[in-house]
């Protein structure tokens, strides 16, 4: 698999082996490969400064969309869908005219991409990781159609820290984060050898 130009630093397989992601020591592009094919089918603008990327994980995939997160050296956690491109869609992309008059690199990039972002999750610089635990199809009560996806996030910062979020988006593409749980390891841990 051609993924970067530069050193990867991170990786990561999709749980039914569909999907690989990887992220260059730049840490400005993801890039989500077709495992069965060895093709590229998403790239992911992560920001336009370079951060390390500090881990990816996929969704469980047994619902859609596929989901892939990503923790950064910036401090924000990412959230990248790739339940909506197609391969129609790509194609119009690179047909349009803007498609035609950007060179590759730059028209690659602006594959559609849907990528909701969570600043501030963490310190910037401390390393963190993060997992989708859970997603669920929200239905709308009022049609008998899908209203919003729904993902339980885990997030675990080498301060200490452990965060689980709520991450919703609704099928106008709009995403809202709510923080549910928040602790500090260390002093859970050290309040409970301190009891002992």
């Amino acid at each position: 698999i051609d993924a970067h130009r530069s050193p990867l630093a991170a990786i990561a397989l999709s749980s039914n082996g569909k999907y690989i992601a990887t992220a260059s020591e730049q840490g400005t592009i993801i890039r989500v490969h077709l495992v069965s094919e060895a093709t590229k089918s998403y790239s992911f603008r992560r920001g336009t400064c370079p951060s390390t990327i500090f881990s990816l994980s996929f969704a469980p995939s047994l619902q859609l969309p596929d989901i892939l997160v990503a923790t950064s050296s910036s401090g924000s956690v990412h959230i990248f869908s790739l339940g909506f491109e197609t391969n129609q869609s790509r194609t119009k992309m690179s047909g349009s005219f803007l498609g035609s008059i950007l060179p590759y690199p730059v028209n690659d990039v602006l594959d559609p991409a849907h990528h909701h972002v969570l600043h501030n999750a963490v310190s910037a610089g401390v390393r963190s990781y993060a997992v989708v635990r859970k997603v669920d199809k929200v239905a709308d009560s009022s049609s008998s159609e899908i209203a919003s996806c729904r993902a339980i996030i885990s997030l675990i910062a080498y301060n200490g820290y452990f965060q689980e979020y709520t991450f919703t988006l609704n099928s106008q593409n709009e995403s809202t984060w709510s923080l549910e749980r928040e602790f500090n390891l260390v002093a859970v841990i050290s309040g409970n050898a301190e009891t002992s």
